[in-house]
């Protein structure tokens, strides 16, 4: 069955552009040129990936990134950002964002990207329960949530990918260029930031103290560690 893919964008040539590619390469390819109707569209056909502009007439990205997830959404959400919108990306990727890429961008690694998140699903991380219990925090990778102290906080699959694979290392060092290989699947990446913005997000969710982590440690220099105990 072909993957569905959304295009939220209002620049008409680029949406163009972006069809006949995706077309090309396989893929159902469906689109909306402002957030209102993108929006109405991602929640009726719930596509398997969506490409998302931040800037729209009526809904920004921002908003319907928020909206998404607040409805449960995990399907991945690719942001297309200005060159140099480092604050845009940031917001984004704490609303629940999975990735970005900065315009103008090369088709190329636009599509290495859209493949590597379509085929997470099939990588497989069995090694790892469902349910992982922590001292005050419960990790349930099934129904993407973290509940501690009560409280339950949903979880994007992105984030469970990375917590899968960093738990099934067994508090072995992971490097960020581990983690865009088997995780995002491609070698290269614009920045490591984007996965230290990824792992601080995390750690808000699990962690008693964010400044003062437990589980996920950094290893300066090398990448990351979860501990468990």
């Amino acid at each position: 069955m072909k993957k569905h893919i959304l295009i939220i964008e209002d620049e008409e040539d680029m949406v163009r552009g972006l069809k006949m590619n995706l077309v090309d390469e396989g893929y159902d390819v469906d689109y909306a040129l402002n957030g209102n109707e993108g929006l109405k569209k991602a929640l009726k056909n719930r596509p398997d990936l969506i490409l998302l502009d931040i800037m729209l007439p009526g809904m920004n990205g921002l908003e319907i990134c928020r909206e998404l997830r607040n409805n449960k959404m995990d399907v991945p959400i690719l942001m297309l950002t200005a060159r140099g919108d480092e604050i845009d990306k940031v917001i984004g990727l704490e609303l629940g964002a999975d990735d970005y890429i900065s315009k103008p961008f090369s088709i190329r690694e636009l599509l290495a990207r859209i493949k590597a998140h379509l085929r997470r699903e099939n990588r497989g991380f069995e090694s790892v329960t469902d349910i992982v219990d922590l001292e005050s925090v419960k990790i349930d990778f099934g129904h993407f949530k973290v509940t501690r102290m009560n409280e339950e906080t949903d979880l994007t699959s992105l984030e469970v990918d990375v917590l899968r694979y960093l738990i099934g290392q067994n508090g072995r060092v992971v490097t960020r260029d581990d983690l865009l290989d088997k995780i995002w699947g491609y070698d290269k990446f614009p920045t490591t930031r984007t996965i230290d913005n990824h792992i601080l997000k995390l750690r808000k969710k699990i962690e008693d103290d964010p400044n003062h982590p437990k589980h996920i440690l950094t290893v300066y220099g090398g990448g990351y560690r979860f501990i468990i105990d």
